[in-house]
């Protein structure tokens, strides 16, 4: 998923907020050039349960899940009519089980009874949804329907405010800051890149700065600052 060089990435260094939002757009999508959704499904609705039950979890247990969990309730209706005990079985692995449970069937009765059985397609409406909020509705909008979004998880919140793109710990905020930074089309991609770049380098107790794209202007790197060299200039 990570280029074999992205240290190579950085060659100036941004003297602005904007400029530094830019560089780090500019800097994940030629590290990690390729955008994997790492929940498996098949639909709108099946990515919803996968994050539902990705709380606390690993994406790789809730993969392991999923398989039985949707053979059995592969859509709404199904999910709708299931039985608690079975639903609570089969994602037992997962952690929080019963809570997780009761907000599929819940989402998913609400689905069917308010929209017809289809995920929607909006924020104000998935956030309606039980176990559902702003970053879980980012995530189906930008990578179920094509809206872009900014999903806003511990690793976006972390990484936003040691890159200095944001001053706000409050997620919303945060999301409202890098909708401002960055251009639209780049909201979906570009807040997934960043969770990448959370899991691989910039972790949350030992960030490994010395193998990160951006630990020379980072106001937050652990790591001297090596001068950037500047783009040549040309005299005519």
């Amino acid at each position: 998923m990570r280029t074999s060089d992205p240290a190579a990435v950085m060659t100036v260094r941004p003297r602005t907020p904007q400029g530094r939002a830019r560089a780090v757009v500019d800097g994940l999508r030629t590290a990690y050039p390729t955008i994997v959704i790492p929940l498996d499904h098949a639909s709108p609705f099946q990515l919803l349960a996968a994050i539902i039950l990705s709380a606390q979890c690993t994406d790789a247990r809730v993969n392991q899940v999923t398989p039985a969990l949707f053979a059995y309730a592969p859509d709404a209706a199904t999910m709708a009519a299931a039985e608690l005990g079975e639903i609570e079985r089969l994602i037992h692995s997962t952690g929080f089980f019963r809570a997780k449970a009761r907000s599929l069937i819940g989402m998913a009765q609400a689905v069917v009874g308010r929209f017809d059985g289809q995920v929607p397609g909006t924020m104000e409406d998935l956030v309606t949804l039980p176990g559902v909020g702003r970053k879980t509705a980012n995530v189906i909008l930008g990578h179920g329907f094509g809206v872009p979004g900014i999903a806003v998880d511990t690793h976006v919140l972390r990484l936003s405010g040691r890159l200095g793109l944001t001053e706000s710990s409050d997620p919303v905020r945060v999301e409202r800051d890098l909708c401002a930074l960055w251009p639209r089309r780049e909201w979906s991609d570009a807040s997934m890149r960043l969770i990448y770049h959370g899991r691989a380098v910039c972790v949350a107790r030992s960030p490994r700065c010395g193998a990160c794209i951006f630990a020379k202007f980072c106001p937050s790197a652990r790591v001297p600052s090596a001068p950037l060299r500047r783009p040549s200039q040309t005299t005519r």
